[in-house]
């Protein structure tokens, strides 16, 4: 049986876009970056909310080849997206959307922290009810039937299993097996 071929292949060298602009700097050079036995990593920022890790490998040579590296696990796809991401970003384009989360569920992860950080500075839960939901005053009885009561309750619960660990899934798209 013959053996594989474990020999590791450079795919392409650094685009001009990398390399170099107008003015002779490369839109990597703003990068705050560590290096270490790897390489050179740093984080790029596709716009104010997006980043992205990069990775310099052998920077200590003249010419830095870059290539993105996936791994071919479910985690792949993720990874395509943000390559997506960031090719546009150096190119100029338009940089698409990050779709791991929707609009409903970033307004919730928000919520969530925000009565996460209420309960922790000693607010009760109806004051954030009240500053969440901006509902009114309301008496004791109708506060313990209320459903927002338990829209605070669910927040709470769930701020408490992010803060746990659980925030890495908001990193991930869900994915059916």
């Amino acid at each position: 049986m013959p053996e594989k071929d474990t020999s590791v292949v450079v795919l392409a060298t650094a685009p001009d876009i990398l390399t170099t602009e107008a003015g002779g700097r490369s839109p990597l050079s703003d990068v705050d970056s560590i290096a270490d036995g790897q390489g050179v990593h740093g984080l790029y920022d596709l716009d104010p909310f997006q980043q992205i890790q990069i990775l310099r490998a052998d920077a200590a040579a003249g010419e830095v080849p870059l290539a993105a590296s996936v791994p071919l696990d479910i985690t792949g796809f993720d990874r395509l997206e943000a390559i997506g991401r960031l090719l546009a970003a150096l190119h100029g384009r338009a940089i698409p959307p990050d779709t791991r989360l929707t609009r409903q569920q970033r307004m919730r992860a928000r919520r969530m922290l925000q009565a996460f950080d209420g309960a922790r500075d000693g607010a009760t839960q109806l004051e954030i009810a009240q500053v969440i939901f901006r509902i009114g005053n309301t008496t004791r009885d109708e506060w313990q039937v209320s459903s927002t009561r338990h829209a605070v309750m669910s927040l709470l619960r769930d701020a408490r299993a992010m803060i746990a660990g659980g925030y890495r899934k908001l990193l991930r798209h869900r994915h059916r097996r």
